[in-house]
This record gives structure tokens, C-alpha cells and sequence, in this order.
């Protein structure tokens, strides 16, 4: 018996969506932090700095709650591409 629907292609389909992880790890995140795509990159790119007005002290690039949201939202796309994957998996 023949199926309506076509075959996907299960190398089109894991390539597709690993392909988008950036792209949703980068809206999630700018939305969550309220940062535009500008700034997520400026963000991405940014060092840790000594403060010039306190010896010794550093001027971090990311502040704690932004790197929580960070390590949030990796959980939350890592979740769904685990979830993905599972409709291929052979147990």
C-alpha cells in the first residue's frame, strides 16, 4: 500500500533545521534580553575590560542575568532539537 503523502527526506530535514539553530538561538535570545540582532552580535563580540575608575576590578561583557537568559534559552533549543531528533531515532 502506497502512501498519499511523500517521503521526507531524513538528510534535508536534519541539515534544514540544524541550518536554522543559529538564526532561532539568536531571536531567542534577543528577545529574552530585549536586544536587537545589532546587538546580539556587538554582544557576541564583546571582552570582559578592566574599569579604568577601580584597580583590579573587571567590566564584564555580559551581566549575570544576561548570561542566565543565555544558558535558558541554549537549554530550550537544545530541548527541541533533542525532541526533533527523537522521531529518528532506531531504539
Amino acid at each position: 500500500m502506497t502512501s498519499n503523502k511523500a517521503e521526507i527526506n531524513m538528510l534535508l530535514d536534519i541539515h534544514t533545521t540544524f541550518s536554522k539553530l543559529p538564526v532561532t538561538f539568536r531571536e531567542l535570545v534577543s528577545e529574552e534580553c530585549n536586544w536587537s540582532t545589532p546587538t546580539f552580535y556587538r554582544k557576541m563580540r564583546g571582552r570582559d575590560k578592566a574599569d579604568p575608575n577601580n584597580k583590579g576590578r573587571i567590566i564584564p561583557a555580559l551581566s549575570k542575568a544576561e548570561k542566565e537568559a543565555i544558558i535558558r534559552k541554549t537549554q530550550v533549543v537544545y530541548q527541541e532539537l533533542t525532541d526533533f531528533l527523537e522521531k529518528y531515532s532506531t531504539n
